[in-house]
């Protein structure tokens, strides 16, 4: 289903602020986003919620890396060190549970289940976020290098972003749809056997080391900072 990023879902109906109210609602989010940055992560969109969802009326505020300061800080945690598995997860784990505990928050995560999240709906309620050419979802920001490591909902309405228009629709030859090697990532389907057997072979070192060449042919990605060496480590536990 192709993402419409001016016709998200609705999520109740508009409430009204007063000035008072709106300005606070602004300095929470703004402090939360503070908060998120000091650990290398970002506000990557938000989106209403109602009661009838299971979470009570107010928002949800997703978050992603921070380009240049999300490995870095990351590489510094006694996760990344320890040497036990689901380093990142555990990180995202500790890092978002105290900044939902500073704030009155409640924290979602993309993984620990069944059942999960529905990140990729979230994602694709906040206006910032669409299904690319190859299904992927791609970022106003990140691009196609777009990944979550929680949401947290509060029960304050901060005023949302307005929804922005795809990078895709002005895109240029859509790169995405013919940069892998094998075409084992299209516009119809992922082929994960594909994709595993290349980087099996001699050829597949370069995406091993520098990361996925469909991700990294978008346009909104090149203008991300990304180290290789970050795309190299999720390479790898990718290929496991």
């Amino acid at each position: 289903m192709l993402a419409c990023w001016n016709c998200l879902p609705t999520t109740g109906p508009v409430r009204s602020f007063g000035r008072s109210n709106l300005h606070k609602a602004a300095a929470n989010l703004a402090a939360i986003s503070g908060a998120a940055n000091s650990f290398g992560l970002e506000v990557f969109g938000t989106f209403h919620t109602t009661p009838d969802e299971g979470f009570g009326a107010g928002t949800m505020v997703m978050f992603g890396p921070n380009g240049p300061k999300f490995w870095p800080t990351f590489k510094g945690s006694f996760e990344y060190a320890d040497g036990l598995t689901d380093p990142i997860d555990r990180w995202s784990k500790r890092v978002l549970t105290d900044i939902a505990k500073r704030f009155s928050g409640t924290t979602h995560f993309p993984f620990g289940g069944p059942p999960y999240a529905p990140f990729y709906t979230w994602a694709l309620r906040t206006g910032r976020a669409w299904q690319s050419p190859v299904q992927l979802l791609v970022h106003d920001k990140a691009g196609l290098w777009a990944s979550y490591r929680g949401a947290i909902h509060f029960d304050e309405e901060f005023a949302n972003e307005v929804p922005k228009a795809s990078p895709c629709q002005t895109c240029l030859g859509k790169p995405c749809l013919t940069a892998c090697p094998v075409g084992a990532l299209n516009e119809n389907r992922y082929e994960v056997a594909s994709c595993h057997s290349f980087l099996d072979q001699p050829r597949g070192t370069s995406c091993m080391q520098n990361g996925c060449k469909v991700r990294a042919s978008c346009p909104v990605s090149v203008a991300y900072e990304r180290a290789n060496d970050q795309s190299a480590y999720h390479m790898k536990v990718f290929h496991i």
